[in-house]
């Protein structure tokens, strides 16, 4: 991982590349779409399992506009050949947020912000799951693909000192990348303490 920062207008703001390789027991979709049609079965990326290596990036941008608003956007990409080894099936993604704090209102410790994020699959992993395969997260035997986008908003508010309490929204189209589910609206509330 490489961090630069630097001042734009006067401002902060700083720029990361991280480069990865994922070293670990992991199915190939190839090899478990090969295995599946040779035994006219559905493909299962645990039966074509062997220690391999699987790579990715990510570029992240932090950006403060003003002393309450930042802005921020992350683009990353995964070679997506193999199974997921960690977190969830995404093989390319791209992020954009804005963040404000609550000084124009009154509530300087207060944060509101928005996101919104598109996630995609390879080839590979489309194929795999539109056969039937299942991943760590998604999975339900076929597959209308289309990539999935999330919209995120949320507010959170520190009602006293070492307390902040989150209130969230998420609106997913496509969900698991399939365009005969969803769109879903997810709605969370989060407790963060610090002693």
């Amino acid at each position: 991982e490489a961090e630069a920062r630097h001042q734009w207008h006067g401002h902060p703001g700083k720029v990361k590349l991280l480069v990865y390789s994922n070293h670990g027991g992991m199915g190939s979709y190839r090899d478990a779409m090969a295995l599946a049609q040779q035994n006219a079965t559905t493909p299962d990326v645990s039966q074509v399992r062997h220690m391999a290596s699987s790579s990715g990036l990510a570029l992240n941008l932090e950006q403060e506009l003003a002393t309450d608003l930042g802005v921020f956007a992350r683009l990353s990409a995964h070679n997506g050949n193999k199974e997921t080894y960690e977190f969830t099936d995404v093989n390319k993604s791209l992020a954009l947020g804005l963040s404000m704090r609550g000084t124009r209102w009154g509530r300087p410790d207060d944060t509101v912000g928005v996101a919104t994020v598109v996630n995609a699959l390879s080839d590979d992993a489309r194929a795999y799951f539109a056969a039937g395969g299942l991943g760590v997260l998604i999975g339900d035997g076929q597959l209308n693909y289309a990539p999935e986008k999330i919209v995120e908003l949320y507010y959170a508010l520190h009602p006293m000192a070492h307390v902040t309490l989150t209130l969230d929204y998420q609106h997913i189209s496509n969900p698991a990348y399939n365009q005969d589910r969803g769109p879903v609206s997810l709605y969370g509330v989060r407790v963060h303490a610090e002693f």
